[in-house]
């Protein structure tokens, strides 16, 4: 049977209002919000002064508030809501995926201990509900890969820049001002977003609580003229990948750019879309694609767990139950083509397998196979670019001699 839920909501921007007209103009769900906690005094809101207060002890301490909606962009001060309204007997809502990436397997333990669900589906791929399909559909399935784009900012610039022949600069900016990429966008474009939901998503997929500074990640913010020229004189487009694949009793997880085939499925996932492949022994490869960015594709994935709170829905994690005995690594390699402008960024020596390389416009390319390691470490150089080779797969490394190779 459903209950009616009396909700505190934390938070008014972009998602609350969208959960707030998402709510309003949903018939038959049975809740109402009593009270939303904003920071800013003496900010314009649509809404009546009644319902807004600056403590968040009116919420935390309402005893007729059932679940508490934290929708806010500061993920220390978020943690400590949720922890505080479980502490309380208060299920929570969360959208915060940064939040929930660094403390994802405290909240675990919290829940068991204080007997209260938390539910998050509007922190990883807006619209898509992956994480109640991994739980529910995927439960007993031998899933053997994730992988997608899970970015709508960084996919909407990659969008203009190929379809319209915009620059990355304008790109972004046209992101920004409709609300898909924030002021300060190094989250999206630095690729830390699509590893926290990676972060999120491997616990629910392969039962593995995973930190995400663990996960090795690498942008969209250096790619060049050149790597967009060599994308379009070979048919290809440019995609921002989060991926993590199970081999033997590992996991190997990985976020970067790659350049993809015109006839990939993932090449038709356009502007603020995202897209998710799960791949399966049994149900075999699946892709769902959504609306990853945006005030209402957010607000419905919120308010999903609000319905589904009506009846008592809570995840049972049940990869992690499974005892499964995996572990996370990044031992593994992956194809890719490098860039960098200066003369000795990069050499034959950081590849285990080097394939070739070409200059132009006083740039280099080299491709051949590297350990994800040394991706993390081009990462901390300016200069250098990386994108994975078309096609490309992580594969765990396994030690071989090295061939010798002459670049000219």
């Amino acid at each position: 049977m459903r209950k009616n839920l009396k909700l505190g909501l934390f938070g008014f921007g972009c998602v609350g209002q969208g959960l707030y007209h998402v709510l309003h103009e949903t018939k038959g769900l049975k809740a109402e919000i009593k009270k939303i906690c904003v920071k800013t005094k003496n900010k314009p809101r649509p809404l009546g002064e009644d319902i807004f207060t600056f403590l968040k002890e009116d919420i935390l301490l309402d005893p007729e508030i059932d679940v508490v909606v934290e929708l806010i962009d500061d993920a220390a001060a978020a943690f400590e809501i949720v922890k505080t309204a479980l502490q309380n007997g208060k299920a929570v809502v969360t959208a915060n995926k940064r939040m929930l990436a660094e403390h994802l397997e405290e909240i675990y333990h919290l829940q068991k201990k204080y007997g209260k669900p938390v539910l998050y589906e509007g922190s990883v791929c807006g619209s898509i509900p992956i994480i109640r399909n991994l739980e529910e559909y995927y439960d007993n399935d031998l899933i053997s890969s994730i992988e997608g784009i899970f970015n709508g900012s960084t996919n909407y610039i990659l969008t203009k820049v190929f379809e319209e022949r915009k620059t990355y600069d304008d790109a972004l900016k046209q992101a920004q001002a409709l609300g898909f990429a924030e002021s300060d966008p190094s989250l999206d474009v630095k690729a830390f977003d699509p590893k926290f939901k990676l972060t999120i998503l491997i616990a629910h997929t392969f039962g593995v609580f995973v930190r995400p500074e663990n996960i090795i990640n690498f942008g969209i913010d250096r790619i060049s003229s050149l790597d967009l020229k060599y994308a379009k004189d070979h048919g290809l487009t440019i995609k921002l990948i989060a991926r993590a694949i199970k081999a033997g009793d590992k996991i190997y997880g990985l976020v970067a750019p790659q350049f993809i085939e015109n006839t990939h499925p993932l090449s038709a996932v356009r502007n603020e879309f995202n897209a998710v492949t799960v791949e399966g022994v049994f149900a075999e490869k699946q892709l769902f694609v959504g609306k990853g960015a945006g005030s209402f594709p957010t607000g419905s994935a919120v308010l999903s767990d609000i319905s589904a709170l009506t009846y008592d829905y809570r995840y049972e994690y049940k990869k992690l139950h499974q005892k499964n005995h995996l572990t996370f690594s990044n031992d593994a390699t992956v194809d890719v083509v490098v860039s960098f402008t200066g003369p000795v960024l990069v050499s034959i020596a950081d590849f285990e397998k080097f394939k070739g390389g070409f200059q132009g416009n006083d740039q280099q390319n080299m491709q051949g196979i590297v350990k994800l390691e040394k991706i993390r470490e081009w990462s901390l150089q300016e200069g250098i670019n990386v994108i994975l080779a078309p096609g490309a797969v992580v594969a765990p490394w396994v030690s071989v001699e090295r061939e010798a190779f002459t670049y000219a």
